[in-house]
């Protein structure tokens, strides 16, 4: 990896890249990263995204986090925001505090129900998300504690709970990545589990086994993530003067 390439330009390429293909969508980043990401994405190779100031405007133009001057080209009060969802025509990423095999994740209380050792955000938007339309996943830093054969509760919805419900519900239901610190991960398998996709320069397919509580699908040749190209760095370092995206990952 080239050294003017960090570890948060290889996560943010591969948040972008969980928005290729995507179209004529909502496409919004809980977070600098994924934030960045969906930005990236539309600014280079998926110009036919709507992204947000994060606030209630959509805007044409590459805004750099925390710019002002905005090109707008749409409202999006958040009242709007709930019929884009049920829609399915929005592609979100955002955290999770725990997630297994099957992408079913936990924003809400570790441990029991009844008495968690740890309050945390609570179900929030994760339900509907999972359910109504495609939703990914940034996960700054992986762990055991993180990666675990069971969530402590069920925020938003896996592809075995999917299933449970049918088709005509869950029409819109796909987690399309997951992605971390050491690699980026996806569910194209018969059985809708986990699936090693690509390891960070640095990173080896051991660590990421070490640091998951669950067995991973993992092919016989695991590429390497891919860097951004000299014009999306310069794109991404238009979109992020302050380097906000190194503070999330090391």
């Amino acid at each position: 990896m080239s050294t003017d390439i960090t570890l948060a330009d290889i996560v943010v390429i591969a948040a972008a890249e969980s928005f290729r293909g995507d179209g004529e969508i909502f496409a919004s980043g809980m977070g600098t990263i994924p934030m960045l990401g969906a930005r990236l994405a539309r600014a280079t190779f998926e110009p036919d995204l709507l992204v947000s100031d994060g606030e209630a405007f959509f805007v044409g133009n590459d805004l750099p986090l925390g710019g002002s001057d905005k090109v707008v080209e749409g409202w999006i009060p958040f009242r709007s925001v709930f019929d884009t969802v049920w829609s399915g025509r929005r592609h979100v990423m955002m955290g999770a505090s725990q997630i297994d095999r099957f992408g079913n994740t936990n924003i809400a209380n570790i441990g029991p129900w009844k008495q968690p050792k740890a309050q945390l955000l609570g179900v929030r938007g994760g339900p509907g998300n999972t359910i109504s339309h495609a939703t990914s996943f940034f996960i700054p830093k992986q762990s055991t504690k993180v990666f675990v054969e069971k969530v402590d509760m069920v925020s938003g919805l896996g592809y075995d709970r999917a299933a449970q419900l049918g088709d005509t519900v869950m029409r819109h239901h796909r987690l399309p990545r997951v992605i971390t610190n050491l690699a980026v991960f996806d569910f194209e398998t018969s059985t809708h589990t986990m699936r090693l996709l690509s390891v960070h320069p640095g990173v080896s397919v051991d660590d990421v086994v070490a640091n998951t509580g669950f067995v991973l699908e993992i092919g016989s040749d695991v590429p390497i993530s891919r860097a951004p190209n000299e014009s999306e760095l310069a794109t991404l370092n238009r979109l992020d003067p302050r380097g906000l995206r190194h503070r999330e990952v090391a």
